[in-house]
């Protein structure tokens, strides 16, 4: 049996543009081989200077039509992050992101943000941001770790959010454990289990959403790998809900 400790990454200091990550995580814990390393997505894109004015956007006639009784401003900035809107149903936005990602508002958000009347969006690649947090931290300690980037996602037909990996380094994403077989002899046939979304979960019960505590250490796994999270994302030929 495997057996897990979740450290919450207290202590980190409010995340300015520019900070270096990797350094501010080693700052706080004394890092492992094979520890993985979760942050949330706020602190990354913080770090990378993705944060936006609401006075700096000018809204769209798109942007106008959909807003109804919402900022338009706020509109323009989430169609800005999409290729697609998937559904809308006033207050809510669901749209397909840059990174292959459905989600509400294209991951714009206006919670946790540096100032009040900005946004913060998603990274430009989350999966290059955890690759090189996850480098930085090698250098610094010597360690190797994997490092998830992670966000908070709804799920079809189910109430209230949980938190996700969108971006991922060092470790796999998926085990598929097709062809192998349960304790009774059956063949699995489908079973592939989202092992780096399973992670972001149980670092989100440390973490918290009004706490402060940007991440936290996942320690007990063996894991390591070369996925991308992008590869989380159900291919357009398998999605049956749009």
């Amino acid at each position: 049996m495997t057996e897990l400790r979740i450290l919450p990454l207290a202590g980190m200091p409010e995340v300015q543009v520019g900070d270096d990550l990797g350094e501010l995580v080693t700052g706080v814990v004394e890092l492992e081989d094979d520890d993985i390393v979760v942050l949330a997505q706020k602190v990354v894109s913080k770090a990378e200077g993705r944060v936006v004015r609401l006075d700096d956007i000018e809204p769209s006639a798109r942007a106008l039509e959909l807003a109804g009784d919402l900022d338009p401003r706020r509109i323009e900035a989430i169609l800005r992050e999409s290729v697609e809107i998937v559904r809308v149903r006033p207050p809510l936005v669901i749209a397909e992101t840059r990174h292959g990602f459905i989600c509400a508002s294209a991951g714009v958000d206006t919670s946790n943000a540096p100032e009040p009347g900005m946004l913060v969006l998603l990274p430009e690649d989350p999966d290059a941001s955890a690759a090189r947090i996850r480098e930085r931290v090698q250098e610094l300690t010597g360690r190797t770790v994997g490092v998830l980037v992670t966000d908070s996602f709804g799920r079809p037909w189910r109430q209230g959010t949980t938190d996700v990996a969108i971006g991922a380094a060092g470790l796999p994403v998926v085990l598929d454990l097709r062809g192998k077989h349960d304790p009774v002899g059956y063949e699995l046939h489908a079973t592939m289990i989202a092992v780096a979304d399973e992670i972001a979960g149980a670092a989100e019960l440390v973490m918290g959403k009004v706490e402060g505590v940007p991440g936290a250490v996942v320690r007990g796994l063996r894991l390591r790998g070369d996925a991308r999270a992008r590869d989380l994302a159900m291919p357009a030929d398998r999605d049956l809900f749009r």
